[in-house]
């Protein structure tokens, strides 16, 4: 009788933690092709970004790439765009559950865990703000 030992294939490879523009790049067309295929999310994106994604992309990358490796490549104010937004507490924890599955596929370290954190405290910021604004019609969004 023959015994077959099978080795694993897909050797666990160690992952690194985000350190540059390639990486914060791979993080974010990681993330933004499962919110494309998303359900929950994937229509309001899609709705609000139509053929621009090129666009998002590249700004979402200097975003992150100031906010994560301390690179001021990034301006401008993240919220009032999202201001008006039709999304609710469901929305922002899918969008959360996403992203947090996201990192871990691709990273570990420090800045891996600092990526999660800001994205949390930026989702709470957010869901708090566009609930106010929707209950406060005549509040300026800036």
């Amino acid at each position: 009788m023959a015994i077959i030992v099978h080795k694993n294939i897909n050797k666990m490879h160690e992952q690194q933690d985000i350190l540059t523009l390639e990486d914060v790049k791979t993080l974010v067309d990681t993330f933004y092709d499962k919110i494309r295929n998303d359900a929950l999310l994937s229509p309001i994106f899609n709705e609000r970004i139509k053929d621009r994604w090129p666009e998002h992309l590249e700004k979402m990358y200097r975003f992150w790439q100031t906010v994560l490796l301390d690179e001021p490549t990034y301006s401008g104010s993240p919220f009032p765009p999202h201001a008006k937004l039709p999304v609710d507490q469901s929305h922002f924890k899918e969008w959360m559950t996403l992203f947090t599955e996201t990192v871990n596929e691709l990273f570990s370290g420090e800045k891996a865990t600092e990526a999660i954190w800001r994205a949390e405290k930026m989702a709470q910021m957010f869901q708090f703000k566009i609930e106010h604004y929707r209950n406060n019609p005549f509040t300026s969004i800036h």
